[in-house]
């Protein structure tokens, strides 16, 4: 039998552009390739993660058009994941579909509830294994989560199964594909079976899929079908119950290249697909808003994306000369605009009411939203979406400034600490050098007040981002971190600064989830809250 892979970018909700993809993709496949079997991706016909589209009784009224639509214009046997409605009940569903009518129906058995999942808000858990005999071929059928358990692949073992295929939608983070390898070997050693694992790839919202499909042959060897972050189709052989890789990608990226390519395909989708016209970026001459236009280029091309400088007393020449050339550099529109007049007049509003007071953060802020103000504007008026371009360290401990530049629809490095800031300004130098070297190389600085630097207030970055991963991600208390080397008084802070600023967190900009503990869907914490971990 041949079968194809195919790792497409769908669109949460639109089943009719979904279903189209699904037939151009299939025909295709039995044309050029002879396929007689056509693989995608869990829930493909209606994207994923649906979350609470699967309440509206109109999904499910355009997913069984589709699948009729598909049963009348295949030319090919396909293996589709779709939310499944029967008799009131939803299910994690896969269909085979060929001659004419659907051969077989499996439901997801192990459902996620963690993490970014919340699978039992929505799905009942199927209980039968399956397996379906095409081709002289008994296929054995897995849906994502299903992999990671012993019991599912071992019962479709016993079922007679001579081949497994899993469906998937599983989402990056950093350590995500190795975890997903290991996992197969584990999978092929309870069931002895050779596995095809079909990824999807695309942005949706906070999440990112970053396809890599992987086969695992009929000798335990696992390989690679399909790039990162890349639609893609992969033809595979099976034989005398031996899996053959046609072609296996050979290559793995550097852990900067597949954090970075997610950052980008996240910012891609997010804008193209919520119809933005093209991204804004206030450009500081910082390292973030460095990366963040950097990002955005690449993304979305550079005739897209326009970068706005907002300088005022204390930003200085440097930060001037390095925005406008990294504006340059990368080819986008460019303009300073200072805040000057903005900043005055606030001020004379609110003094009357507020009298004589020492100045304070207030002013700083007010700087912030001045610039708010304006990046808003422009994003009224052109349409486009206004990137934030703040990153995980600055909203752990609050480092940020609400409706100043917090403001925006979207942070590409809301989940990228400081220090990889760093490494990724610097990677993507090495592919052409457009982020200027002295923004990598100068001391940070919000520039709100005179020679400010952000070390006066945090510790410096390299310490403040270890003892952000041991809290946040680690999820350790005060004297197991300063268990570690680290001086208490500075823990103390930190995790103080964590905790009290939820609020800020809570209305920041949806932004790009790379680790295994990003702010948003993942680390969801009360607000008003009186927990406090024991030291």
């Amino acid at each position: 039998m041949k079968i194809v892979v195919e790792q497409i970018n769908f669109i949460v909700g639109d089943v009719i552009h979904n279903t189209s993809r699904i037939l151009e993709a299939a025909n295709k496949a039995e044309k050029d390739q002879a396929a007689e079997l056509v693989v995608f991706s869990e829930l493909c016909l209606s994207g994923y993660p649906p979350e609470d589209l699967l309440f509206r009784p109109a999904l499910f009224e355009h997913i069984e058009k589709s699948l009729q639509r598909l049963i009348k214009e295949l030319n090919v046997a396909i293996v589709i994941g779709f939310p499944s409605l029967e008799k009131g009940v939803c299910y994690n569903a896969l269909a085979l579909i060929s001659e004419g009518r659907i051969q077989t129906i499996y439901h997801k058995q192990c459902l996620p509830n963690y993490s970014v999942f919340d699978e039992k808000r929505y799905f009942q858990e199927g209980r039968e294994a399956t397996v379906t005999t095409l081709n002289g071929v008994k296929l054995g059928w897995l849906i994502c989560e299903d992999i990671w358990h012993k019991q599912p692949s071992i019962d479709t073992k016993l079922l007679g199964a001579d081949l497994l295929i899993c469906i998937n939608a599983s989402p990056f983070n950093v350590e995500r594909h190795w975890d997903r390898a290991e996992q197969l070997k584990k999978c092929f050693q309870n069931a002895g079976l050779p596995i095809i694992y079909v990824n999807q790839v695309g942005g949706q919202d906070e999440l990112v899929f970053d396809g890599g499909s992987l086969a695992v042959d009929h000798k335990g060897n696992v390989h690679r079908l399909c790039p990162f972050f890349e639609e893609s189709s992969a033809l595979l052989r099976f034989r005398e119950r031996k899996l053959v890789v046609d072609s296996p990608q050979e290559d793995m990226p550097s852990a900067e290249a597949l954090i970075y390519d997610a950052l980008t395909l996240g910012v891609k989708d997010y804008v193209n697909k919520n119809h933005f016209k093209g991204a804004l970026i206030g450009l500081s001459g910082g390292i973030d808003s460095a990366l963040t236009l950097a990002i955005a280029v690449d993304a979305l091309g550079a005739s897209n994306v326009e970068a706005i400088m907002m300088p005022f007393d204390f930003t200085s020449d440097w930060s001037k000369e390095d925005a406008s050339e990294q504006a340059k550099r990368l080819g986008v529109k460019y303009h300073q605009l200072p805040i000057h007049g903005l900043y005055n007049a606030a001020l004379e509003v609110l003094t009357p009411v507020w009298g004589k007071t020492l100045m304070d953060t207030t002013e700083q802020n007010i700087q912030a939203r001045a610039r708010g103000l304006l990046l808003m504007a422009l994003s009224n008026k052109t349409g486009k979406i206004l990137l934030t371009t703040g990153n995980k360290s600055e909203m752990a401990v609050g480092y940020a400034t609400l409706y100043g530049d917090m403001a925006g629809g979207f942070a590409a490095l809301k989940d990228v600490p400081k220090m990889l800031v760093y490494q990724l300004a610097n990677f993507r130098n090495s592919l052409g050098e457009v982020i200027p070297e002295r923004v990598i190389e100068r001391a940070p600085s919000a520039e709100l007040a005179p020679d400010q630097v952000d070390e006066d207030n945090l510790p410096p970055y390299d310490e403040l981002d270890k003892i952000l991963e041991m809290y946040i991600d680690q999820e350790l208390g005060i004297r197991d971190i300063v268990a570690f080397g680290f001086n208490e008084d500075v823990v103390r802070k930190v995790v103080r600064l964590i905790d009290i600023n939820e609020y800020k967190r809570r209305q920041s900009a949806p932004g790009v989830r790379i680790s295994k503990q990003a702010f948003g869907k993942e680390r969801r914490y009360p607000i008003t809250s009186g927990f406090r971990k024991l030291d």
